[in-house]
């Protein structure tokens, strides 16, 4: 896939569609370190504003983390079956920075909030819970 500066998408989507494609595709995985915006930039010919565009728009994804030293796909994690029975209600949304961080989440990924019929409620981290209905009773 080529960034067409004429398209009526423009290039800092195209190319987070780009990078979408190659952590998808397996061409980028987990933990590997992306180019240097430079880089795109020159072998895209956009600017470095479009590339810092892109990689925000992919760290809201929740897909790469940017760290002092550039950006780099994000680790998976295993995920956690929670069961649910019936009166559980869950709720999803955006974290608060602290939550995210005491869960571990990059930008981006939604929290679920499972409200069970005691009134507990849990916070769990929205890309790594599996919830799966518990056999009625």
């Amino acid at each position: 896939m080529t960034i067409d500066s004429n398209a009526d998408r423009p290039v800092y989507k195209q190319l987070a569609d780009l990078i979408r494609a190659q952590i998808h595709a397996g061409v980028l995985r987990p933990g590997q370190r992306l180019a240097a915006e430079n880089d795109y930039a020159a072998e895209h010919g956009i600017s470095r504003d479009s590339v810092r565009r892109a990689m925000a728009v992919l760290r809201g994804e929740g897909l790469i983390v940017t760290e002092l030293r550039g950006s780099r796909v994000r680790e998976t994690e295993e995920s956690v079956v929670v069961q649910i029975s019936s009166g559980v209600t869950i709720t999803t949304r955006m974290p608060t920075e602290p939550e995210r961080k005491k869960l571990g989440i990059g930008e981006g990924t939604p929290v679920l909030l499972v409200t069970d019929t005691d009134g507990e409620t849990r916070l769990l981290a929205g890309d790594r819970t599996v919830l799966q209905v518990s056999d009625a009773e």
